[in-house]
């Protein structure tokens, strides 16, 4: 193909936001790395084939295959949602379900597409702490002749878990050996698993494919890449015409390019890695920070970058209107913290010198 050049013009945008607040509601809420700004900007200009057939995604194979074994094959998407509905419907049927914790984010948070766009069935298992476990599984692992019932073809799993914890490998290994002694499959969720990986301090691959995962959901956006996250097949023999299912979900994108080569910055050396223990740390520092406070109660382990606290409502809401952040049940006084790639210590500093203020006015 023919390359012109082209003169770059001065833009008419206006930057409409304080690149001085900092907020604690979502690792979303973070701009893009400047890694990652960099390599969309270098993979511009000029004309490269559309749809997934370009350079960047070629080469983004053996990005992925390098993480996670020469079987892999990795099928970019724009969101983590549409990451999940592929994936899920990749290895079921239409008459399948999957069995999932009941705070799976495809659950609670995903506006029924898994049920509603996907057509499958959640199984949904309480937890105490986000983990699935064989025996959790078992009250739902049931029926399969049964033509009254959903068939159970898929466990769903989530590294890190919505509530902050992790999967051991030998977790994730016993929940695959025992999903597929019952001819199940196994999705991971892996919308933060850099944070996983990095708690752990294992490679991605101890947890996903060398455990027996078939499909893995992996997510950039929430580790500093502007948008995009993909669908890693990790077993090929437990899924069925992928590309034709990304693009009957609306999740193949015609300027792919721009959406690999930022896992390339991101994978290619150890971006990834960087971003996940800087937001974990953050979360520890902030989870030490509060518990030195009278009256905060931290709810679960802090193991990748969020904590989870109960204390009284009315200081969350003032704190709220210093600090972003969400409120996890409401009801009953718990609130969710999320440290991003780019929080600095100064940020926690601030926010728990906030916390210790108004924990004094109550």
């Amino acid at each position: 193909m023919k390359t012109t050049g082209s003169t770059p013009r001065q833009t008419d945008a206006k930057q409409r936001h304080s690149t001085e607040v900092r907020g604690f509601a979502s690792d979303n809420y973070a701009g893009i790395h400047p890694e990652i700004l960099a390599a969309i900007a270098l993979a511009n200009g000029g004309h490269q084939v559309s749809y997934g057939d370009d350079e960047y995604t070629d080469h983004l194979q053996q990005v992925f295959r390098s993480h996670f074994g020469g079987l892999a094959q990795a099928f970019p998407v724009f969101n983590g949602t549409g990451a999940n509905v592929v994936a899920l419907q990749a290895l079921t049927d239409r008459w399948g379900a999957v069995i999932c914790a009941r705070s799976a984010h495809i659950n609670v948070d995903e506006g029924g597409a898994p049920e509603r766009v996907g057509g499958l069935k959640l199984l949904t298992v309480p937890t105490p702490d986000g983990k699935l476990t064989p025996e959790l599984i078992e009250r739902e692992a049931w029926g399969w002749e049964d033509e009254h019932r959903a068939m159970p073809q898929v466990v769903s799993i989530t590294q890190a878990t919505e509530l902050g914890t992790v999967y051991t490998p030998d977790e994730v290994r016993e929940i695959c050996d025992f999903a597929h002694e019952r001819g199940m499959k196994v999705h991971l969720d892996g919308a933060r698993i850099a944070n996983a990986a990095a708690h752990l301090d294992v490679p991605m691959r101890a947890f996903t494919n060398v455990a027996g995962v078939d499909v893995l959901s992996y997510g950039g956006t929430k580790n500093g890449m502007m948008l995009g996250e993909a669908v890693v097949v990790l077993n090929p023999d437990a899924v069925r015409a992928m590309k034709h299912l990304r693009k009957l979900s609306m999740q193949l994108a015609s300027k792919m390019r721009f959406v690999s080569v930022q896992f390339e910055a991101l994978l290619a050396k150890d971006l990834w890695l960087r971003n996940a223990r800087q937001s974990n740390a953050m979360a520890r520092r902030l989870a030490a920070g509060v518990r030195a406070v009278d009256g905060v109660e931290i709810l679960y382990p802090v193991q990748a970058n969020g904590v989870f606290a109960r204390l009284p409502h009315d200081v969350s809401v003032r704190l709220q209107k210093q600090f972003r952040f969400y409120f996890w049940d409401e009801s009953d006084g718990v609130v969710r913290w999320m440290c991003s790639y780019d929080t600095t210590p100064d940020d926690v500093d601030a926010f728990v010198e906030a916390v210790a203020e108004e924990m004094g006015r109550a």
